[in-house]
């Protein structure tokens, strides 16, 4: 099962499942986590291939998607779900093939479609660390700024490695080969109709109008708002009004 990072404990409302981003870990979460805590539990997890959790060479939506059935299910078998970027797209798989096992959903800043981009090149800049000269994150942070990564994304990084192990927690390899897949988004032709958030960042353009009529078919209950001065990384750039604004929806 995944690695999970348990914050409060259980109460009158069901728990709240977070699923983090790409390159993300259930630890980028913690702020808001532990303050959405004093309602309910949350329980935030690491992807596979992510943190501490299992590495595996398949990473596509509907696997992931398993993998939080099976930490909802340990956990009473319905949650909340918040989930940002490639959690997002997880989160909304969840909702689709597991309907029964979630309550309401907070999709930040993501799209049911597939993405032109790609992240490989961030990939790239984490492959050229040189990991046997690194003692401190900083060093690390200094190495990226060498490959062009800008200050913020440096320090997201870095979150993600293992000091003392000299190796990264995120499995490069498995998530090279996958990104062609983590950047789409399977074909579906049903819908979950259970309350749903799409929460952007106003600086970002990942949810654009051309995708509203793709997100109301799956989501038919679908509702939008942004968070202004917030980019992709929204719950970062502006946490207070995430958790304002996830809390106000999930206990709506």
């Amino acid at each position: 099962m995944l690695n999970t990072i348990i914050h409060g404990s259980p109460t009158e409302y069901p728990p709240l499942l977070i699923a983090h981003g790409l390159y993300g870990s259930g630890r980028n979460w913690g702020v808001i986590a532990r303050r959405l805590a004093d309602q309910r539990q949350v329980i935030a997890v690491d992807m596979r291939n992510h943190g501490d959790s299992p590495w595996s060479d398949r990473h596509d939506y509907p696997v992931m998607a398993e993998d939080l059935a099976e930490v909802i299910a340990h956990h009473g078998g319905q949650a909340d779900v918040i989930g940002h970027s490639m959690g997002g797209k997880t989160a909304m798989m969840l909702a689709l093939n597991h309907g029964e096992m979630v309550r309401r959903l907070v999709v930040a800043d993501i799209a049911p479609v597939p993405y032109s981009h790609t992240q490989l090149p961030f990939i790239a800049a984490m492959r050229a660390v040189d990991l046997s000269r690194v003692e401190r994150r900083s060093d690390a942070e200094e190495m990226l700024a060498e490959q062009g990564v800008e200050k913020a994304l440096q320090s997201f990084f870095t979150q993600s490695l293992d000091l003392p192990g000299k190796r990264w927690r995120l499995n490069l390899d498995a998530l090279a080969a996958n990104m062609p897949a983590i950047m789409s988004f399977p074909e579906r032709s049903g819908h979950w109709s259970g309350p749903t958030l799409f929460l952007a960042g106003a600086e970002s353009d990942y949810v654009r109008p051309e995708h509203r009529d793709r997100i109301r078919a799956l989501f038919p209950a679908a509702r939008f708002a942004k968070i202004p001065g917030a980019g992709h990384w929204l719950h970062a750039d502006k946490p207070r009004e995430f958790e304002a604004a996830a809390r106000t929806f999930l206990n709506a």
